[in-house]
């Protein structure tokens, strides 16, 4: 079983979308980065709609995200 975390998608950078943490600024890690149109899918979303949006994500065993979902 993994555990789900929130997160928040800072910006699309090329055809990856830069994630942190949806926490306070100053709790943030840096930013990591995910392909985009794999969270859009996985979210219901259009890419344009990513930037801002509030999600949540299972941590893998590498600590990797994915199963990506609207929060």
């Amino acid at each position: 079983m993994s555990d789900r975390v929130a997160v928040r998608v800072l910006l699309l950078f090329g055809d990856e979308a830069e994630v942190v943490a949806d926490v306070p600024p100053q709790e943030r890690a840096a930013p990591e980065r995910y392909p985009a149109a794999e969270i859009a899918a996985e979210a219901g979303l259009e890419l344009h709609e990513l930037p801002g949006a509030r999600l949540t994500a299972a941590v893998g065993a590498d600590d990797r995200l994915s199963g990506w979902r609207r929060a």
